[in-house]
């Protein structure tokens, strides 16, 4: 469903022209005047048909708004074409708290957007289709995995499948403006279904604040329109020239349509209300109806706008992923959130905001009506940042011309900010409350996450020589007898530590491993611990811990030989024993887990690929992300193993990071080779680079895996860090002749145990490729 991978050097040919760009990031604003005209209404209502006279000055005062918020961001887009638009403007020019803020409220916005876009698709097929009112829910999320699925499939595909539906939307709901107008230029203005109807005011008379409740409402039209200045990355170059000319013919495309379904809506004498409109139908299918007489026309103005309205949703799916990025590169949220798919995309961020708006969708029962409540405090809110970000940037660049720039962005700032207010306080018990409680509690998130990411990347890189342990330890755990517990003595042998014990824990049945083990084994002696734990593992992880503490300033290695009988995931389950132990010394201080698998079927990628009876010496691959005081004792500890050679690998992944490894990487740390990842994956070059050095080696010979892991205090902080390490594990499991060992690094005792000065470091010693030694 989702197709071929492509590479990295291909990102180029995703990018959009304006023909393509429109229909994906202007659907949203262009499909809200669909519903814009029918939400002032509803509000209108309250007080009777003649309510409806305001109609005109209140649709009058959101096109103004609607100019004035268009005129204001291409400054923005040429400011700052590298994407993020609002947050940006304001994170640059107001600073962290305000930037958490705007982004915050684009969040919710992006993610109401599709809740709301895709119910009133929905709305428009129940309209049409009154039989599949009751599967509305079921039918709105079922459009959502459907547009989910398209944009995992790539921008460019994506959009080359929406612009058709754009485009005939637009062209219908002109064709049925133009029907209309020249049907009541004749003087034979067709009636709404719902004209003549009768609504009962439930309150006295039109007040400001029913008025100014409307213009809230009504102001839906202007969702949509700072999506542009936050995916400028997307457009061809020039990018903002490009970006900045969509932008415009958004807003005139925008502001023409709303004006005309306002219009009809008055002439045609439409009248609707929160009772009436699963009766008659949603605003514009009555304006289709009267201006297509229920032919043919009508059929395709609902079937285009259904579309649109589902298609809408699609400005989210291109904005929320990209937002979500550079929310996560300033450290506002996960890391994983940076992550490109297999096609190019933020499929961690698709996957999120697919998953909120189904839960949106399903709580408030697919009802545009309740959902729209929530929907603009966060737009304007976000507005009104950005602008108020920009005054301050022109007043603290002044290029040239700033003061006009600064007059217009004055104008927006003030007018979103009234605008913002009126819809706090006229939609608060409606709903509203909802958002601007939930913008606190996702800022206080946000910031969480930026302090959480800060204390790692300090202790990350401390200045000076990270304090090393100076020799190694190992345990071989033993559970039973055999050629997997002889490979794994023959490596502590070769390995040459200073200690080398041989533990198993006393359990039922282990009669025969006691009574052998000195004839099998006679230069091991055998040490038995006794349970103090319902658990053996814990027994084991209490013993571990007790000798990594007893001798601090060294590694303590545990080697567990495992027997594999499958080359499937699913044979480390049956024995989740072995799983649960290595996670529980994983958080153990200076404790290093080898893993050191035998395989007992046949013909496991050939005969020459197979263990050899005895492991003879060995090669070790450290992989480096990143120059980091976990790869540095990572290397440290690879140069205490005695292998023949200690090579340092890094993954091709970004440009920027691999620049940053070589220029900060000390040959003295040993060779460090760049391993080629077009696809942006981990586990898959690695593999080729460990089966070519299996290929190449000699017999006897060990590929041995060092993984660098920090280990951050608490399971839940683990969750905002990619969890690379265990899908490299669960790769290399099952390779023949290869071993994988983890080297933690934990920040919670890093404040324990700090670095030497320059003048106190100790050199690697034991390796023969060690200029050192």
């Amino acid at each position: 469903m989702i197709g071929r991978p492509l590479a990295s050097d291909q990102a180029e040919h995703q990018l959009l022209p304006k023909r393509l760009a429109l229909p994906v990031f202007a659907s949203d604003a262009l499909s809200s005047v669909s519903y814009a005209t029918e939400e002032a209404m509803l509000v209108l209502a309250l007080a009777g048909v003649g309510a409806f006279a305001q109609l005109t000055p209140v649709a009058i005062g959101i096109a103004v708004l609607f100019a004035i918020i268009i005129a204001t961001h291409p400054p923005m887009i040429r400011a700052y074409p590298g994407g993020g638009g609002a947050f940006m403007a304001t994170y640059d020019n107001l600073g962290l708290y305000s930037g958490a803020v705007a982004g915050a409220a684009l969040l919710t916005d992006y993610t109401l957007t599709v809740a709301v876009s895709v119910s009133a698709g929905t709305a428009a097929i129940t309209s049409a289709l009154p039989n599949t009112l009751p599967h509305r829910v079921s039918i709105a999320i079922g459009f959502v995995i459907l547009i989910s699925i398209a944009n995992l499939r790539g921008t460019k595909e994506s959009s080359a499948l929406f612009a058709i539906p754009t485009y005939a939307f637009v062209a219908t709901v002109f064709t049925m403006i133009v029907t209309g107008l020249i049907q009541c230029a004749d003087g034979a203005c067709p009636q709404a279904i719902s004209s003549g109807a009768d609504l009962i005011p439930e309150v006295g008379a039109v007040s400001l604040f029913l008025l100014l409740r409307a213009f809230a409402s009504g102001s839906t039209a202007l969702t949509g329109v700072e999506a542009i200045a936050d995916g400028v990355p997307a457009f061809r170059p020039p990018k903002a020239k490009n970006a900045s000319l969509t932008l415009i013919m958004m807003g005139v495309i925008g502001i023409s349509m709303f004006i005309g379904i306002s219009a009809l809506a008055r002439l045609f004498d439409v009248r609707i209300s929160e009772e009436t409109v699963d009766q008659f139908g949603t605003v514009i299918s009555q304006l289709g109806r009267a201006a297509f007489n229920e032919g043919i026309g009508f059929w395709i103005l609902q079937l285009f706008t259904a579309a649109i309205l589902f298609l809408a949703a699609n400005t989210a799916y291109q904005d929320f992923p990209r937002l979500s990025a550079v929310l996560a590169g300033q450290k506002l949220m996960p890391r994983q959130f940076r992550s490109l798919g297999d096609r190019l995309v933020f499929s961690n961020g698709i996957l999120v905001l697919a998953t909120i708006a189904c839960l949106l969708i399903w709580a408030f029962d697919a009802q545009v009506s309740r959902l729209v409540q929530l929907y603009v405090v966060g737009v304007f809110l976000s507005i009104t940042l950005s602008q108020s970000g920009m005054v301050r940037r022109w007043f603290r660049l002044k290029p040239s011309g700033w003061k006009g720039s600064a007059a217009l962005n004055i104008i927006g700032a003030v007018t979103t900010a009234v605008v913002l207010v009126i819809i706090a306080t006229v939609k608060f018990t409606h709903g509203a409350w909802i958002i601007i409680a939930a913008i606190p509690l996702i800022v206080a998130g946000m910031l969480a996450i930026r302090r959480h990411y800060l204390a790692v990347a300090d202790r990350l890189r401390l200045v000076g020589i990270p304090r090393v342990p100076t020799s190694n330890r190992a345990i071989v755990l033993a559970s039973h007898t055999g050629r997997a517990t002889q490979r794994a003595i023959e490596y502590a042998e070769m390995i040459q530590p200073d200690s080398l014990k041989v533990v198993h824990v006393r359990e039922t049945g282990d009669e025969d491993l006691v009574d052998t083990w000195d004839r099998l084994y006679p230069a091991h002696q055998l040490q038995i611990v006794e349970s103090t734990r319902p658990k053996p593992i814990r027994t084991l992880r209490d013993f571990v811990r007790h000798e990594a503490t007893s001798h601090p300033d060294a590694f303590t290695t545990v080697i567990i030989p495992e027997v594999l009988r499958q080359r499937r995931l699913g044979s480390l389950l049956v024995h989740p024993h072995g799983l649960l132990l290595k996670l529980l010394l994983l958080f153990q201080h200076q404790v290093v887990v080898t893993d050191l698998t035998y395989q007992r079927q046949k013909g496991v990628r050939g005969e020459a690929q197979r263990p050899t009876d005895k492991i003879l010496n060995q090669q070790v691959v450290v992989l480096a992300a990143d120059v980091t005081i976990p790869v540095r004792r990572a290397m440290a500890y690879a140069h205490m193993l005695h292998a023949d050679s200690v090579i340092a690998a890094h993954l091709d992944i970004d440009a920027d990071q691999r620049n940053r490894v070589l220029s900060h990487w000390d040959p003295d740390y040993g060779e460090l080779q760049i391993l080629e990842s077009p696809y942006r994956g981990i586990t898959r070059p690695l593999l080729r680079y460990v089966r070519r050095l299996r290929r190449d080696a000699p017999p006897g010979r060990l590929v041995h895996v060092v993984i660098p892991e920090f280990v951050v205090p608490g399971y839940r902080s683990q969750l905002l860090h990619n969890q690379t390490a265990f899908s490299i594990k669960a790769a290399l499991v099952f390779e023949p002749g290869v071993a994988v060992s983890s080297v933690p690094w934990h920040l919670a005792s890093a404040e324990a145990h700090p670095e030497p000065p320059v003048a106190e470091r100790v050199a690697p010693a034991g390796s023969r490729s060690d200029p050192h030694t």
